[in-house]
């Protein structure tokens, strides 16, 4: 790429670690507890989660995160059982505990992330996560995973009080780092909630797209689009073999 940088910023789930995978095995471990002891359909409880904990975050406003994510996991949990003919707010409660635990097992970032930030770090980029999470749980997740040192910043939703795609967001998060959006670039898998925001905000858009998602009509196309982080370290460390924002 021929634009100078002075910071990056990345999305978390599903951009540094596989998050999908990590809810979607919890869910299932869950499933499969309940199907055990009230013989419902495990599979059909699982994607009935699924459904409520994706139309959660899709849905995703300032006055929802003012509620603690215990309480939402339990609420989604309600539904799910409920979808399946189980009306029982205490499973519910004990679902969303023992799914927030089966979770941590399953994280690990994307191989090549620990290297991409350390070499982006050695280059003197200053580095941040934006993300629609949840301090409650997304800190632990960072720990968990072993990336925050390095971060110079996290810029997690209910802790600034602005959601992405918000490009006040993505503005907030250069100044913060000390740089202007016309040096620095998004790294995220998600075009409408990483994309769009940043490219509104003037930054350089690198898209992750890692599941096989179309571009939305009318939408600015991200400046570069990779299928894995080695092509975004390829990148952003730079390799002439590649021209820019084809991969």
């Amino acid at each position: 790429m021929n634009r100078p940088l002075d910071a990056v910023l990345f999305d978390l789930d599903d951009t540094l670690h596989d998050d999908t995978l990590a809810y979607q095995s919890a869910a299932e471990e869950v499933a499969h507890e309940v199907a055990a002891e009230h013989g419902v359909d495990a599979l059909a409880l699982k994607a009935a989660y699924i459904a409520a904990a994706e139309g959660f975050w899709k849905r995703l406003s300032l006055e929802a995160m003012q509620i603690k994510l215990a309480a939402i996991r339990a609420q989604l949990w309600k539904a799910a059982l409920e979808d399946v003919g189980l009306a029982d707010e205490a499973l519910a409660r004990r679902s969303a505990q023992r799914y927030h635990d089966y979770r941590k097992k399953y994280y690990t970032v994307f191989p090549g992330v620990v290297d991409l930030l350390a070499s982006l770090r050695a280059r003197g980029r200053k580095l941040g996560i934006v993300t629609n999470g949840l301090s409650e749980t997304h800190r632990e997740k960072i720990a968990l995973l072993r990336i925050g040192e390095y971060f110079d910043a996290l810029f997690i939703a209910d802790e600034v009080g602005m959601i992405k795609p918000d490009p006040l967001l993505f503005a907030h998060a250069c100044t913060t780092l000390g740089s202007a959006p016309s040096r620095s670039a998004m790294v995220g898998d998600r075009y409408d909630r990483d994309i769009r925001g940043a490219a509104a905000a003037g930054l350089y858009t690198v898209y992750l797209r890692v599941r096989d998602e179309a571009l939305p009509d009318g939408g600015p196309p991200p400046d570069a689009t990779c299928t894995s982080i080695e092509e975004v370290a390829s990148l952003l460390l730079g390799n002439p073999s590649r021209p820019e924002g084809v991969w």
